[in-house]
């Protein structure tokens, strides 16, 4: 068998997509076990990855409708786009969920800024986006990916996998104008400001000697205007 061979048949098999490392691991230990003197017993991850590439260039070749994609858990076979429209005959019950535009707003906040709070989600849309929000989570785009530091300890919010197989990217600097759009000024809450202003101000206190608050505070009280 060849390696190409292996790890399409893999790939096809699998419900879900699978990294380089775990395919070059499932090949190792299959020929370890049946003790076979193959060069395949030592495989490693990047000759996965030159294989996958091979393929891809043998699927373009070949005008396949199959094409490898790798997505933020591994890589995956897909039928190429321009099959779609017979592929959705083939399931017409399928039929895909659209999102609102309320909805789109939130979740490419969220992208372009997580992790995030829902304060300031709103500070920018100028809304509640409870709702929203939660159709976003129960739709597996939005997760919570822990608590903030400010007051009362806020969820912090950033999308999922899903989201990345779901826009078909392999991470969030895949967006269109990534780091142009995370470098805009935005609006704040403005309990967030506060929060921001006074952990700020106390950490300049944290840094600054302690000598010379003194020498400050000495030169203060001999200071004649400062006594009038």
């Amino acid at each position: 068998m060849k390696l190409s061979q292996i790890v399409e048949a893999l790939l096809f098999a699998s419900k879900e997509p699978v990294d380089s490392k775990k395919i070059a691991k499932i090949i190792r230990k299959v020929f370890k076990r049946e003790d076979e003197e193959n060069e395949l017993c030592s495989v490693k991850q990047p000759e996965i990855d030159e294989t996958i590439e091979k393929l891809n260039k043998g699927y373009e070749r070949k005008k396949s409708p199959y094409l490898i994609q790798e997505r933020s858990t591994g890589w995956r076979i897909y039928t190429r786009i321009e099959y779609a429209s017979f592929i959705r005959e083939l399931f017409p019950d399928q039929k895909p969920t659209r999102l609102s535009a309320p909805a789109l707003e939130t979740l490419a906040i969220v992208a372009y800024r997580q992790p995030i709070t829902k304060a300031a989600i709103e500070a920018v849309r100028g809304v509640n986006v409870d709702g929203v929000l939660q159709s976003l989570i129960e739709r597996g785009l939005v997760s919570i990916s822990g608590r903030s530091d400010l007051p009362g300890k806020p969820f912090l919010y950033e999308t999922s996998s899903n989201f990345l197989e779901h826009f078909g990217i392999k991470n969030v600097e895949d967006l269109p104008n990534s780091a142009e759009l995370r470098s805009v000024e935005l609006p704040q809450p403005e309990s967030e400001k506060e929060s921001a202003e006074q952990l700020a101000l106390a950490e300049v206190t944290k840094n600054t000697p302690e000598e010379t608050v003194q020498d400050e505070s000495e030169n203060d009280n001999k200071n004649p205007e400062s006594a009038e």
